[in-house]
């Protein structure tokens, strides 16, 4: 540039001048900076313009910082300005320059924590508005002065160190901060510690703030927290200051052991009680109450062999709670001396002195009480065999009194007998029974049953003793076995066809003294061996098979049932066989002679017999009416007197026979039973004229009736057969009938085939059968 813009660094108020000029040039150019010293070929050059510094705080105001001027045009002719920061930017006003003379002013108090530097802008212009000089740089400095405290971060800083702890060992650090430069001594910071009592035990880092201790014998049992004031000042110590608290913690080691507060404690103690405290040890500790440096353990060391004490702490108290975990007995033994060890929950210190008292002597006096009576068996289990009789002795229940200086009398009652089946002899507690006791008892249990006997001595006040009496009811093999169900179905009559008859038992009686069972042939019947065979299939069931081919039709065997108790019961019992023939499946042919009946019941022999029954009356009542068609005169007479409570139960008298010329001609009455006088199988029976196609029908195949409830079916069946069979007679009798009466009370008799004669047959069972077959039991049976 051609000219330059002068500025004359005229810090007044201080008598700074520019240093880099020589007087005679700063004086010429700050007076005319357009007037040039004349030198032969002097060539001009810019000015470099340093940073112009002022101290922060100044008070005098406006304080004059520096003029500028332009040699472009002469003075009063050009016009200055400044602008930035301070100017006409935040904050506003600080400073302000003469436009005309170039003088720039400081207006307002300056705070370097604030804003330290500022930056201008200086321009020059002439009355025209027209700039006369490039814009030139104006840097102004702000010097710190130490205008500020050092501050600590907290109020309180804390710290713990263990007691005992090692000199140097580190327990917290002190921070603090200073506004000031912190390139100055206006920051420059020193720490210390002002006051923390004598001796000093800690010490402070000047430069880091850390604390540390100084030196050994730290116990928290003699000081336990440390109150420190610390101390900052800057200027390297020499400036402001501030002030801080420390407080240090001292934790506690387990560096002293407990001890008894004496040698020896004396209690006393009642007998036969358990659970109850004795007495109390005290303790004392340095250590920290609560800490497991505090807290004691007690140790029975010895006289106690059988455990009867035991020693708890009371946490609130750190004492040693002597209590009976087992009853105490006067008569044994009156004293007891124990010895007790106490500890600390926590290891003690290797370096911790040893306690002088650790350990102590308990001297336990035992008071004699009025003891309640002792079962020396209880509970008391005895055995008795069931249906014990009453007046059976049972067991002497017997207590005995432990206060053996003490003359007292026992006496004994029942406390819990629900069926009341004891009775008890009030002074020597023997136990009886007074009843039958009923296997069906709810009371008894497995077997067994429960009693609660009471002993109770005289004292004052008594005491109870409470005894369980369990009895176990013995079985007793009092029930011989016997066949259930009944068996069922038919055998073979060959013997190595089907698959026999299952027989099974049953006892009343509980193990050992029911099965296995013992099936065997009556002895009485050695013949039944013969024919017969049984084998066991397990321990309740055997099989019954014939050994050899036996004829069909019933057979009646005698079977021998034995237990296996001690001693054993046996029945003879028997049982009725139903015998068929068999097809090479094992089953039963059609045709069959035999009734597949059960052994149980209804004998097939009592059937027949009341078959034949109904066969001779039905002949009775064809003869009765044959002589009533001869003799009209004695036509109201009956076979059989009606009773006037039930017609139902008698044979019905009919004045008309109806059915025409043909119901004159008589039948042969051997024609009624063509099964027993035709074997089977063999030639063919007469047919029947009235029968349709004059040939009789094949026969379907029939079987057998299973049971008793089958052969009303059977017989049903049957005539219904014989109706169609031209082989047969007709309908009910010899003769044919077809109106048997109007309004008729009575049912019809079917056609029945029975066997020869009654004479040997017992009809006194069916007084058992109903109204219907009690008059054929009066008419048929024994006188």
């Amino acid at each position: 540039m051609d000219t330059a813009l002068l500025l004359a660094l005229g810090l007044l108020a201080q008598g700074l001048g520019p240093s880099w000029c020589a007087p005679e040039l700063w004086r010429l150019s700050t007076l005319y900076p357009w007037h040039q010293p004349h030198s032969v070929n002097r060539v001009r050059r810019a000015w470099v313009i340093p940073p112009i510094s002022v101290s922060e705080n100044h008070k005098r105001l406006p304080y004059p910082l520096v003029q500028i001027k332009s040699d472009k045009q002469p003075l009063g002719s050009v016009l200055y300005s400044i602008q930035g920061p301070g100017v006409d930017e935040e904050p506003r006003g600080v400073f302000s320059i003469d436009k005309f003379t170039g003088k720039v002013f400081l207006n307002a108090m300056l705070d370097r924590e604030q804003t330290d530097r500022f930056r201008l802008k200086a321009f020059a212009l002439d009355l025209g508005g027209s700039t006369l000089e490039d814009p030139t740089d104006l840097e102004i400095v702000v010097v710190d002065q130490n205008d500020n405290r050092p501050a600590f971060l907290q109020d309180m800083f804390v710290g713990r160190v263990l007691e005992g702890a090692a000199p140097g060992t580190s327990v917290t650090r002190a921070e603090a901060t200073d506004a000031d430069d912190p390139e100055t001594d206006n920051a420059a910071l020193r720490f210390s510690i002002v006051q923390q009592g004598s001796p000093e035990v800690f010490s402070i880092d000047e430069l880091t703030g850390e604390i540390r201790t100084v030196q050994v014998g730290l116990d928290r049992e003699e000081v336990a927290v440390y109150n420190l004031t610390l101390q900052v000042a800057d200027m390297s110590g020499d400036g402001l200051t501030a002030t801080a608290s420390a407080i240090i913690s001292l934790d506690d080691v387990n560096d002293n052991a407990p001890e008894f507060t004496k040698e020896e404690f004396f209690m006393e103690a009642t007998e036969a009680v358990t659970g109850v405290d004795v007495g109390r040890l005290q303790v004392e500790d340095r250590d920290l109450p609560g800490s497991p440096n505090w807290a004691a353990r007690f140790t029975i060391l010895g006289g106690d062999p059988d455990g009867q004490f035991a020693i708890r702490t009371d946490p609130r108290t750190n004492e040693g709670v002597l209590s009976l975990v087992k009853p105490l007995d006067y008569e044994s033994r009156e004293r007891y001396e124990l010895q007790v060890l106490v500890q600390n929950q926590a290891p003690l210190q290797a370096a911790a002195p040893r306690a002088v008292r650790g350990q102590a002597r308990v001297s336990v006096w035992v008071q004699d009480a009025n003891e309640a009576p002792v079962f020396p068996e209880n509970p008391l289990r005895v055995s008795l065999a069931e249906g014990a009789p009453p007046g059976t002795p049972v067991v002497t229940f017997a207590a005995r009194d432990p206060d053996t200086q003490q003359l007292q009398i026992l006496s004994y009652s029942k406390d819990y007998d629900p069926e009341d089946w004891l009775q008890v002899d009030r002074a020597t507690g023997q136990v009886q029974t007074q009843r039958v006791l009923s296997p069906a008892s709810p009371f008894l249990k497995d077997g067994w049953y429960r009693a609660i006997i009471l002993a109770l001595d005289d004292a004052s006040p008594p005491r109870t003793a409470t005894g369980t009496l369990s009895v176990e009811i013995l079985e007793v093999n009092d029930h011989a076995p016997a066949l259930a169900p009944p068996p069922s179905g038919s055998l073979c009559s060959e013997p190595h066809l089907g698959p026999g008859l299952l027989l099974g038992a049953t006892d009343e009686d509980l193990p050992p003294h029911g099965a296995p069972f013992h099936f065997l042939l009556s002895p009485g019947a050695p013949e039944l061996g013969a024919n017969w065979s049984l084998s066991p299939v397990n321990v309740s069931h055997a099989r019954l098979r014939p050994r050899q081919p036996v004829p069909e039709g019933l057979h009646r065997l005698r079977l021998l049932l034995r237990d296996s108790g001690q001693p054993p019961q046996q029945r003879e019992q028997p049982l009725n066989v139903s015998v068929c023939r068999c097809g090479p499946d094992g089953a039963c042919l059609p045709g069959a002679a035999a009734l597949r009946t059960g052994a149980a019941g209804v004998g097939l022999g009592a059937l027949l017999a009341v078959l034949a029954s109904v066969a001779v009356l039905l002949l009775l009542v064809l003869l009765g009416a044959r002589r009533a068609r001869w003799r009209p005169s004695v036509r109201d007479k009956a076979l059989l007197h009606r009773p006037l409570d039930d017609l139902r139960d008698n044979v019905l008298n009919y004045d008309e026979q109806g059915g025409g010329e043909e119901d004159q001609d008589a039948y042969d009455i051997n024609q009624l039973r063509p099964s027993l006088s035709v074997p089977l199988g063999l030639g063919r029976p007469p047919l029947r004229r009235d029968a349709a196609h004059g040939h009789a029908p094949p026969r379907p195949r029939r079987l057998q009736p299973a049971g008793p409830a089958d052969v009303a079916s059977f017989i049903s069946e049957g005539l219904a057969a014989a109706d169609n069979d031209p082989g047969v007679p007709p309908y009910d009798t010899a003769l044919i009938y077809d109106y048997e009466g109007a309004g008729s009370a009575a049912g019809t008799l079917s056609s029945i085939v029975s066997s020869g004669g009654d004479e040997d047959q017992d009809y006194d069972y069916l007084q058992d059968w109903g109204p219907r077959f009690a008059r054929l039991a009066d008419l048929y049976g024994r006188p």
